[in-house]
């Protein structure tokens, strides 16, 4: 198994807070609910434009604040899913499932989460421990 993070890409139509009718809220909540049936959604959520957003800059130990919008709107998150599946290509086939997410064109990535597996030998006894603790008290709640 594998986590994969789905990221459905803002449009100018999601950056204007432009809301999605009953009729996509429906089909959206369907495919959500077989996703949870399949056992395959861990999370999912809507994000509000990014004019609500603010990102902080790391330089060394500066730290830069700069609140939204942001430019290039289609490098940004609308909403996201966290899901566990069997490999990428039953990843894609879910997103090939989807109602589009959008009113117009619109675009969903998919990427695959690094696991603890991935951190090889620089995995100490005591950062195992403390992931374990931390996915306790956060994903498996």
């Amino acid at each position: 198994m594998m986590r994969v993070m789905v990221l459905v890409k803002a449009t100018e139509d999601s950056e204007a807070g432009i809301l999605p009718t009953t009729d996509l809220l429906e089909a959206m909540g369907k495919f959500n609910e077989d996703l949870v049936n399949a056992g395959i959604m861990q999370a999912g959520e809507g994000l509000k434009p990014s004019r609500y957003g603010t990102r902080i800059a790391f330089d060394g130990a500066n730290r830069t604040v700069s609140d939204g919008p942001f430019a290039a709107t289609s490098e940004l998150v609308a909403g996201f899913w966290l899901w566990e599946v069997k490999n990428m290509a039953e990843a894609v086939a879910w997103v090939k499932r989807c109602p589009n997410p959008m009113p117009g064109p619109s675009e969903i990535e998919i990427r695959p989460l690094y696991e603890m597996a991935d951190f090889g030998d620089v995995m100490t006894p005591e950062l195992i421990e403390q992931e374990a603790w931390l996915r306790e008290k956060t994903v498996d709640r």
